[in-house]
């Protein structure tokens, strides 16, 4: 392949809006730590935020945390630390590398806005969803931090999600509610509840709506783009700051699209996203692929917080069918369905599956899927393997070879 050029990637105005909301979060969860008021509770990035919402918690995610420990390329010198007091080094990185960190007293919240430490928990509430591992990191911390840990079980390798999932997770979450009320020191009111779920439905929407605008030629947008600009969809749901500075990115990628103006300075080749972004590589991906001309567009990661199912006028069974819908908790058959749909509807070239050795459950390509969707739909594909954090599990060298490798591919493919 010629050798690789630096390819401009186009910046987004509405991304320092974005930057501004991840940071006034933070600030504000640690002014309310400090404070002892209001009362915080973790919340897995799936888990039922309406509901701690609805009970005036300030909500904390700890994925975020990790991811930034990830982008920060913190995460491979602190997940030793986890492993050395009993957790393998093969389980989630998300996990191995918070609890690292706070192992060591450390956090990159500090460069980043002065913060000191994590906020102390007054609850920690999990969903299972994404896996057992989120489970397991709660539990550690609720021990570390004398606070009680809450949990719905939820199912995994769903097919067609269906009124018996409905009703079993409908009743975990409600089981919730009496302890969540004893911590907050007030009582469930179900209006509360609607106005957070209709808020959580509207960001929803909103961050559709801009992932779905990467179906145009060129695209406004890139997947890498997408990973930054997701805090307000997971952090942010259930709040008006977050629809708002979305309606604000959303329109500024509508109007690239009025001007026919791409993410990138030339868009050849269209890429879908399977699996974990490697977060200590953002940057040196996009640049790779930028300078290959080609955009990797779209993903069933960012895609991860659309909750189309969340009704404000039926919160608890919609929130319960929402986040049982997740692509992560459903079949392989339901996923293959899924994919085929937005290889179509993003018009995509080629697809890369990103095998994070850590993130069995995040890792599509470990059973044919790959295989059986190219036999399929025609459309060439990728495995990368690496991991969401630990660097220590990526070739950086073996990864530029065969990404450019599978250009090629895709450019033989027109010839």
């Amino acid at each position: 392949m010629s050798e690789e050029k630096k390819a401009p990637r186009k910046k987004l105005a509405a991304a320092a809006d974005i930057n501004q909301f991840m940071r006034d979060y933070y600030l504000e969860l640690d002014a309310a730590a400090a404070a002892g008021s209001p009362k915080i509770a973790w919340c897995t990035s799936v888990g039922p935020a309406e509901i701690l919402r609805a009970m005036g918690f300030l909500v904390y995610f700890p994925e975020t945390h990790s991811a930034m420990l990830g982008a920060t390329r913190m995460a491979t010198d602190l997940i030793p630390e986890a492993n050395a007091i009993g957790y393998s080094p093969d389980i989630c990185s998300y996990l191995t590398a918070d609890i690292g960190a706070f192992l060591r007293g450390v956090t990159p919240l500090q460069k980043a806005f002065g913060i000191q430490s994590i906020p102390r928990p007054d609850v920690l509430v999990y969903n299972t969803n994404q896996c057992r591992d989120v489970q397991d990191w709660f539990v550690w911390y609720g021990e570390k931090f004398n606070a009680p840990v809450l949990g719905v079980h939820t199912y995994r390798g769903v097919d067609e999600v269906t009124d018996r999932h409905i009703v079993s997770i409908a009743k975990q979450l409600e089981a919730l509610i009496p302890p969540l009320e004893k911590i907050a020191g007030r009582r469930f009111e179900m209006e509360d509840l609607r106005r957070a779920v209709d808020l959580s439905r509207q960001c929803s929407e909103l961050w559709k709506q801009i992932l779905d605008t990467a179906a145009a030629r060129p695209s406004p947008i890139t997947f890498f783009d997408g990973t930054t600009l997701m805090g307000p969809a997971v952090v942010g749901r259930g709040t008006p700051k977050a629809v708002e500075v979305y309606r604000k990115l959303l329109a500024e990628l509508e109007e690239r699209i009025r001007r026919g103006e791409g993410a990138l300075e030339e868009e050849r080749y269209r890429i879908y996203w399977d699996g974990m972004p490697v977060w200590g590589r953002l940057s040196a991906h996009a640049q790779l692929f930028a300078s290959l001309r080609a955009n990797v567009l779209a993903s069933t990661y960012c895609n991860s917080w659309i909750f189309s199912a969340l009704d404000p006028n039926d919160p608890i069974p919609s929130m319960a069918r929402a986040y049982t819908e997740l692509f992560i908790v459903r079949s392989d058959e339901a996923k293959e369905d899924y994919i085929r749909r937005m290889l179509s509807f993003f018009q995509v070239d080629g697809i890369i599956y990103h095998d994070a050795k850590t993130c069995p459950n995040n890792s599509n390509c470990r059973y044919g899927m790959p295989q059986r969707l190219e036999k399929e739909t025609g459309i060439p594909s990728l495995i990368l393997n690496g991991d969401l954090n630990d660097l220590r599990l990526i070739s950086d060298e073996q990864t530029k070879t065969n990404v450019e490798a599978f250009i090629e591919q895709l450019e033989e493919r027109r010839s």
